[in-house]
């Protein structure tokens, strides 16, 4: 007769499936955070642009001369394609020696977004 061991020397076809089934279940939670991920910096990316088109238009108007500071709009296209439009309000305070200046850049990716810059500049 043979002599057969009751000791198992590897795995079974049922333990490999349950390992299997939580590791896609692991891999389908990874793949959720990726998408999410990518989501949030492409977000990141347009505010850090929207941001950077802004400046730029405030250190011109910086350098303009204090009687030509006046109010306007303009769209900027930026590197993935959307359409940035600035738009910016000089207004003249009290003192007569300070103007503010406010900026909006708006964007539609998805959906529509919006931040807004205050500057001073005095003569």
């Amino acid at each position: 007769m043979m002599n057969f061991s009751m000791k198992s020397k590897g795995f079974s076809l049922i333990e490999v499936l349950i390992a299997l089934v939580i590791l896609s279940i692991a891999l389908l939670g990874v793949s959720a955070l990726m998408a999410t991920t990518t989501t949030y910096n492409s977000f990141g990316s347009h505010v850090t642009e929207a941001t950077t088109f802004a400046q730029d238009r405030l250190e011109e108007l910086r350098a303009t001369p204090w009687v030509n500071l006046i109010s306007g709009a303009d769209i900027r296209t930026g590197s993935t394609g959307i359409n940035y439009t600035r738009t910016w309000t000089v207004a003249t305070n009290v003192p007569g020696n300070l103007r503010t200046i406010t900026m909006t850049i708006t964007w539609n990716d998805k959906t529509s977004h919006s931040i807004s810059l205050l500057s001073a500049i005095t003569q």
